[in-house]
């Protein structure tokens, strides 16, 4: 049985509706990710999940129990805001605590597991600091241990990152991920951070205006987008409306503004109705020609260079096609393989698996 299980969910806001109809389970153990846009009903989501907001239609489910009517404090789920929320006036101490006394756990043991809960998140030495003696990495910290100490059953994330620097985010990502696995306790994580979703999560739920676009793991949401929206979000190039001409097994002849490719995919499709083609930046190939003279193969272009650039494991490249339209294109190892200057010719080679069909 799933640790956490939404079925058919609706939240509405006076007559708009935040969150529509979505579902989906999330096993024991898991770090699920809810990544999206802001207004797309993560976060609505995860308050219903966590009974501050209670939804119109749908169940939620902790373990077997059907949760929709428990307020927040019988579902044993800690929440850590995006503003930490920690007591200005309180010391660390008494701020990781404070669950722990309103349960009226005895004094004794209290220490006992504030001690505990700092170790986890490495402030043992600083019970006696305010929040505004802590840096925004240490408050991040104090609001999960205060959130840990009471040994939640499910541990529930908005946005906890998104208030500090580029840098510090990055190391909490590998702290927190490192934590969670340690004590196994399930996750449910609200991001609109591409980067964080991929590196942190076992599953991501991409969202889109109340409605989730797709589920997957992470190599699935970024190698096998499904829709036009997820492939965008995520950061993907190179889309393109097209039209499929020819159906054989897993190939098929699709024709886009750009050109018509042979496409190798493994999505059925019927070769009615509209679709979006990807073609992968990391996918295409160049060669460096001094003239357009040659007749081009299927799935072969001939663009010239607008744009250069070297980032580390990467050269990325911005091609001039035809009729205004360009393609990305992402080439590893640049430092032994060169680096193509703006202004030069080249040729686009393309594989039949360099493309994903997207649904609109």
């Amino acid at each position: 049985m799933p640790h956490v299980r939404v079925k058919d969910i609706v939240k509405r806001f006076d007559k708009m509706i935040a969150v529509d109809h979505i579902s989906f389970d999330v096993e024991r153990g898991d770090f699920f990710t809810m990544l999206g846009p802001s207004g797309c009903g993560k976060t609505t989501t995860l308050r219903m999940i966590s009974g501050f907001y209670e939804p119109d239609e749908g169940e939620i489910y902790i373990g077997d129990k059907l949760v929709n009517h428990l307020p927040p404090e019988k579902r044993n789920c800690g929440f850590v805001f995006q503003s930490y929320a920690l007591f200005p006036h309180m010391t660390v101490f008494d701020n990781v605590a404070y669950g722990l006394k309103i349960r009226k756990v005895p004094k004794n043991e209290i220490k006992k597991k504030v001690t505990e809960a700092l170790s986890i998140v490495g402030l043992v030495g600083y019970e006696s600091r305010r929040p505004d003696q802590l840096s925004g990495g240490e408050q991040q910290r104090v609001a999960l241990a205060r959130v840990l100490v009471i040994n939640p059953e499910v541990l529930l994330l908005d946005e906890p990152l998104s208030n500090l620097d580029a840098k510090l985010r990055v190391y909490m990502r590998s702290e927190l991920r490192k934590i969670q696995r340690s004590l196994g306790v399930t996750t449910i994580y609200v991001t609109h951070d591409q980067a964080e979703a991929l590196s942190m999560s076992t599953k991501i739920a991409v969202m889109n205006k109340g409605k989730i676009e797709q589920i997957g793991t992470p190599i699935e949401i970024y190698g096998a987008p499904k829709t036009k929206f997820v492939a965008d979000f995520m950061g993907l190039s190179n889309i393109f409306q097209a039209k499929i001409l020819q159906v054989s097994g897993e190939l098929k002849v699709i024709e886009t503004e750009l050109g018509t490719f042979n496409v190798k995919a493994s999505e059925e499709t019927s070769g009615e109705g509209s679709i979006y083609l990807l073609i992968r930046p990391e996918s295409i190939d160049l060669e460096k020609v001094s003239e357009f003279n040659e007749p081009l193969k299927r799935n072969e272009l001939y663009g010239k260079i607008v744009e250069s650039s070297f980032v580390g494991g990467i050269s990325k490249y911005v091609i001039d096609i035809e009729n205004n339209l360009s393609l990305t294109v992402n080439m590893q190892d640049p430092l032994s393989k060169g680096i193509i200057k703006e202004g030069a010719k080249v040729k686009v080679k393309i594989p039949e698996t360099g493309f994903v069909i997207l649904k609109p």
